[in-house]
């Protein structure tokens, strides 16, 4: 049952992930970095600063010696890197455009798809309408943004590789590990991401670098503190009673951000058809949105004995210093 706290932080999470790509694009320009460097980048600073937050909060000690604790770690360090790789060599052979209009068009439908085989059951009808609108308002999006030329199959695959990439991060960690905070996994997971991700970025021009001056640590900061760090605390959290489906669904609030930030900060063109895209995609949000305290979409009092199963999802409210906290429901008003 979908609560609406969790809702709102998957679409947060969304909102947030638009802001990355302004970032990365202005960190990129300050420090010259290649795009290798700045998904590696991102990932090291992003599982570097939850990293030394949960520690000084004693949330490491909490882990899990576990075989399965240490699989959710290792799946998903695997599936960032993959998805940020394979995202960004999609973009440098295929074009920003079509590398977001096959990578997050895909990802809800392979969601989708696999949800209902192992389900076996069709989705919800709103959740196939959701779906409708997300496809075209993408399609419009991308159009109204400017895609210009064809792209080859390489750049194609690479786009659904990062689509199957980011389809598994969203499965694997909706189903969480006993014992095994959001916070925690976060932080180690994306801290080993990142390291595997320093060869790829090694390879590319310039190499492996950091920034040289201050405008390129603050967009650094910000990049790996915001839509790294907090976005995927909150999207993880979020995934505790959001479906993997309307998870991946609401992540396409991550385009109309982008394109939003664009027209407003770099004096990009959004056009009707970007207009129309933006408006289709927030639609499909408004009709996944949880109903009143009477729909089956929401969690009834009774089922709160269900959540408390998995009591460490959150650290007892792991927090970024100025960015955001996600707190335990299980802790007073004095320990916030």
């Amino acid at each position: 049952m979908t609560r609406r706290g969790d809702f709102a932080l998957v679409a947060v999470a969304g909102v947030l992930w638009g802001t990355g790509g302004l970032a990365g694009a202005e960190l990129a320009d300050a420090a010259g970095l290649s795009s290798g460097a700045v998904a590696s980048s991102r990932l090291l600073g992003g599982g570097g600063l939850l990293l030394v937050t949960v520690a000084l909060r004693g949330g490491l000690r909490r882990v899990p010696r576990t075989r399965a604790a240490g699989v959710q770690v290792l799946a998903t360090a695997v599936l960032i890197a993959v998805f940020e790789a394979a995202y960004f060599a999609a973009v440098a052979r295929a074009g920003v455009a079509v590398a977001t209009l096959v990578t997050l068009g895909a990802a809800p439908v392979l969601v989708a798809t696999l949800s209902a085989v192992r389900a076996r059951t069709w989705p919800a009808p709103r959740t196939v309408l959701a779906l409708v609108l997300a496809l075209v308002g993408l399609a419009a999006l991308v159009l109204g943004r400017g895609a210009h030329g064809s792209a080859d199959v390489g750049g194609i695959l690479l786009a659904l590789g990062a689509a199957v990439a980011f389809g598994g991060l969203t499965l694997v960690n909706a189903r969480p590990v006993d014992g095994l905070g959001v916070s925690s996994l976060t932080a180690l997971a994306f801290t080993l991401g990142g390291a595997l991700l320093v060869p790829y970025a090694m390879l590319g021009p310039g190499g492996f670098a950091l920034p040289h001056d201050g405008a390129g640590w603050w967009w650094l900061v910000y990049l790996a503190a915001v839509p790294t760090a907090a976005a995927y605390v909150a999207y993880f959290t979020g995934l505790r009673t959001v479906p993997a489906t309307v998870a991946t669904l609401l992540s396409l609030l991550e385009p109309v951000t982008a394109a939003v930030l664009a027209t407003l900060v770099r004096d990009e063109r959004l056009g009707a058809a970007g207009v129309l895209g933006a408006a289709s995609l927030v639609a499909a949000v408004v009709v996944l949105r949880p109903r009143d305290a009477h729909s089956p979409t929401m969690v009834r009092p009774g089922d709160a004995a269900e959540h408390s199963r998995h009591p460490a999802l959150t650290e007892h409210g792991a927090s970024i210093p100025g960015v955001m906290r996600v707190s335990d429901p299980r802790e007073g008003p004095a320990a916030r």
